[in-house]
Formats: structure tokens, sequence, C-alpha cells
């Protein structure tokens, strides 16, 4: 009996969104000459899943048995769901190398349904001793598009110490309905300055205040020091409406010295500039007007093994799809709804071509001055079609896709495209240099990389590319943004049967496509366009206004 790969299947809607705030307490310390280095990893099992996947993973914060991560954790809560849920902490050694710190195990509903949502459970490990505790505060999230940008400034800050100079830095915290405060944003360190002016900090109004302008918000602010025992100097209350109206200076006051001193105070802190702005999301672009542009590049070199190998990563049967298949019909499937035209540029690389000649990008369909497809069934028609007529070969190039991409993306910065190039390759790159110039060049382009990783490789270089928490850089040259999403297919297939193989196909596509949306606005936002940009009529085939790049 064949097996039927039905198209991606919409999950039920979510109840709602809630928003998790983590913070540890007497974390072990598992380094000689300083502290841990904390942060945590967070991974949920839903059902019908067998494993953890990673959901979210917070910063890591040097020096600290006590951290309070800002970064915050968004999940789909689903009430007719069981929706397991665990919290790793690890002590960052360096990049990958990391130490167990403990870990702790609940489920959403749990978080959701306890009362004062501020939820500790004590983190376990291998050996019974004490790993310390993880502390909770979960939120609904309220829908709401406002964004602060805020900077404050602050005068007469007191000295740590007569002999070093203060290092000021401040923590922003949001109340809890318990009465506690979680912390939702941190500026950075003023070296030794006593009145400091902190650079503007840019915050959802959900993050900062779970969008109610009068729900207390706590600063405090803390002199740095190296062994991240940091120490406080003083905290304000303020509401978002009370920063708005920029009337009152605040008063620092330090609880201890109070006690002492009942008129003590430990300086002022002030609003030096603020602004509070709608923020445009994803639909709003792409709901006045925007097109998004999908491209395919998919690895044709010798490491997939022939087609006619039923072991190939390519290997062509009437009754299974192959790796490259699933990839392309879970990505694209989803995308193609957002490209009016329905036309897609496809290409091979890799490959040598029937005439002799290596080539790192050439078109599925056989036409170099029109590359495009009608269709995702199309592009697999080509597909199938090109490894009866190519040679697989290598090496494995990424760069010449990417720059063919960016040429194309180079000619339509106002607003109106965005453009999409899925590569669905099997191994290490063997341009990595290149790829990464190619990367950092178009980052500052309306373009976004999915990389889609087949085979049981090791795919080290394809974190480097995916920086989702540090730009990718080579020297002085740094991405504007991060473009580039990477993930290994293999997390996805099951080979437990029709209805597994469907279910990874459409996680898959959930996965891979998260990050597509913020690119997007984020691209918008730093060159200015709003919505209404977008809103303007377009060429009625927007696909023959779309060149190609010069094949290479």
């Amino acid at each position: 009996m064949s097996e039927v790969i039905a198209p991606f299947l919409k999950s039920s809607l979510p109840t709602t969104q809630v928003e998790l705030t983590l913070s540890c307490r007497n974390l072990r310390n598992k380094d000689y000459l300083s502290k841990s280095d904390p942060y945590c990893k967070v991974s949920m099992k839903e059902p019908w899943q067998d494993h953890f996947s990673e959901v979210a993973r917070t910063e890591m914060i040097k020096d600290c048995l006590n951290p309070q991560w800002v970064k915050k954790v968004i999940l789909d809560y689903n009430f007719e769901m069981i929706q397991k849920l665990r919290f790793e902490i690890r002590d960052d050694d360096d990049g990958e190398e990391y130490d167990f710190l403990g870990f702790f195990q609940t489920t959403l509903s749990e978080l959701v349904s306890f009362s004062g949502r501020q939820f500790v459970g004590r983190l376990k490990g291998e050996a019974p001793t004490d790993f310390g505790e993880i502390i909770v505060v979960c939120e609904e999230v309220i829908s709401c598009k406002q964004i602060a940008e805020i900077q404050f400034r602050a005068e007469n800050l007191p000295k740590t110490s007569w002999l070093s100079g203060i290092n000021p830095f401040l923590v922003i915290s949001r109340s809890v309905e318990d009465g506690s405060f979680s912390v939702v944003a941190k500026t950075e360190v003023v070296h030794g300055k006593q009145n400091p002016t902190w650079k503007p900090i840019t915050i959802r109004a959900t993050t900062l205040c779970n969008g109610d302008f009068d729900r207390t918000i706590k600063i405090d602010c803390y002199g740095h020091r190296g062994d991240g025992d940091h120490k406080l100097l003083g905290t304000c209350y303020t509401s978002l409406r009370g920063l708005s109206s920029q009337n009152d200076c605040m008063i620092f006051f330090n609880e201890k010295k109070r006690k002492e001193k009942p008129h003590h105070t430990a300086g002022e802190l002030k609003v030096q500039n603020i602004r509070i702005v709608e923020e445009a999301t994803f639909l709003d672009y792409i709901k006045n007007g925007t097109q998004m542009h999908f491209a395919v590049a998919i690895d044709f070199t010798a490491s997939n093994g022939v087609h006619t190998d039923p072991n190939s990563l390519h290997h062509l049967s009437p009754n299974r799809s192959n790796f490259y298949e699933i990839a392309l019909r879970g990505v694209g499937e989803i995308i193609q709804y957002y490209d009016s035209s329905k036309m897609f540029p496809a290409f091979g690389f890799g490959a040598k071509l029937p005439h002799g000649n290596v080539s790192h990008q050439f078109p599925l369909n056989g036409t170099p001055s029109h590359p495009y497809c009608d269709g995702i069934e199309e592009i697999l028609t080509h597909y199938r079609n090109q490894l009866n007529t190519v040679q697989l070969y290598g090496p494995t190039n990424f760069a010449p896709v990417i720059n063919n991409t960016a040429f194309i993306a180079a000619q339509f910065q106002d607003g109106r495209h965005y453009f999409v190039l899925l590569i669905i390759t099997d191994g290490q790159i063997s341009d990595l240099f290149e790829t990464k110039r190619s990367i950092i060049n178009a980052s500052s382009l309306p373009m976004s990389i999915i990389i889609v990783g087949v085979g049981d490789a090791e795919f080290d270089n394809m974190d480097e590319l995916d920086s989702d928490d540090v730009r990718l850089n080579i020297g002085n040259q740094v991405a504007k943004r991060d473009i580039v999403q990477f993930v290994p297919l293999n997390k996805f297939l099951s080979n437990s049967g029709p209805s597994r193989f469907i279910k990874s196909q459409a996680d898959l596509a959930k996965e891979v496509l998260a990050e597509i949306p913020e690119q997007l606005t984020s691209f918008m936002k730093s060159h200015g366009f709003e919505p209404q940009v977008a809103a303007q009529h377009l060429p009625p085939d927007s696909t023959v206004i779309v060149p190609t790049a010069p094949l290479s």
C-alpha cells in the first residue's frame, strides 16, 4: 500500500498564548575561579511526541548563581492537551560546551493553573543533592501592538566605594498578581559615571506591563561588579503611564539605609526621552499588499548517493517520498499561499551537467532565461527529471544561489516585496567563508534563507549561519540582522506509520517558518517602511518584473 503524504494539517487553535518568565535560586557552582554562567533550555513534549523538543532558551548570565533571565518564553497553551515541559539549567563553558546544573519537569497546565502564578520547583539531577530551585512566572499574553522606546538618565548616584568609581546599570521588572516582580529588561553598564545616561531600550508594552499602562513597574539601579555580586544602589516604582508623562523625577531609595535614615535617598532617575508607537505586524504588511517570493535550491552533490540506490537521500520510489520531497512539500505548501503568482524559481547545485561542466546553480526546468515552476508539484516533477539527467558531483557551494536571490532582492527594496530562499542540503558547506560573506551582504536586503538539512551528516557549520543570539560576522563585517533559519529534517521524521509522517511534516513547516514573520518585519522597520507603503497597486503579474541573476 502506498504511503500518502497529506498537505500540511492545521492544528487546533491554541486556547491562548502564555509568557513564561524564568529565574533560579541557589544554583550549584561548577566553575573553580568564578561562578557558573547559567542559561535555561526549555523543551516541550506534546501527546503524540516521543521525545522532548527544544522550544526556547534564555540568554546566558555570567557569574551568577541566582539568575533572573530577561528573555521570555512564549508558548501556545491548549486547554484540551497535556503539554509536558522540561527546564534544563546549563553552565555555558564555551559555545556548545556546558555543565549540567539541574532540570525540572512539569506540565503547562500545572503552571497556568497554579495559584498566584509564581511557581517554584526544585531542580533535580543524577545525584540526590541540592541543585537549587527554578521560579516560573506564567502570564497570559494580552494582544497589544504598542512598543515603548525609553531612554533613562540618573543623577547623584552614590559611590560604591571611595577608591573606585561607580558602574551603574538598571534592571526593570513588572509586578505580578501575587505582589512579586519579574525582570523584563536591563540596560547596559555605564562605567565610571554618577550621572549616567543609558542607551535607549525598546520593549513591547506586553512585555513591560502586559499592555496595562497602570501596572506597577520596579526599577532597580545596581553598581556592577566583576564577580557578579552586583551592589543594589536604589529602587524606585512607577508605571508606563507615569513614565510617559516625563514630568516627575523618580527618587531612588535604599530600604536598608532608610531604616537608619528615613529621609535617605540614593539619587534620581529621569526619563530623557520616551516614545510609544504602534508596532506594525507581519499580517499588517501582508494584508496591505507586501508580496512574498519563494525560491528553491536543491543539493545535487555526490554525497547524497545515486537516486537508483534505495539508501540514497534522492532515492525515487513510487510508494514513498524521499527526504528532499518531504522537505519541499512541508515548507513549500505553506509559503506558496503568500506568493500570489505561485511561480517559483527553482535551481539545483553541485551537479555535472550533460555538457560536462559542474554547475553550482542550474534551473530545474532547463530554461535559464525563465527558471520558474508553476507550483510545488511542478518543482517536484523537474527535480525528478534532473536526477535522471545530471551527474551528482560537488562541491557543496551555497554562495552562488544566495548571491542570485540577493541580486534579485536588491532591485526590490520598496517595501512591496520580500524573498525567501529554501536550500535543501545533505552536508557541510564547502565554501563556508564565501557563504558567510554572502549572508552578511544579503542581511540588509528584503530576504530570508531557510536551510533544511537532510540525512545523518554533522551540520555544525549550519549552526554558525543560524545566528539567533550573536550576529554573524567576519572580522569587522557584521550582519545587519539574522536572516537564516536552519532545521535538521531528522528531528521531525518517524517511521512509525503515515500519520506520524504527516505530523512530522507539519512540525517541520512550523519550525522552519517560525522566524520568517519577524525577519520580514525587522527589514521593513529598519528601512522605515510602514504597511501603507506596500498598499499601492502592484503590477498584475509580479512574476514578469522579477528578473534572475546570471546563472553560474
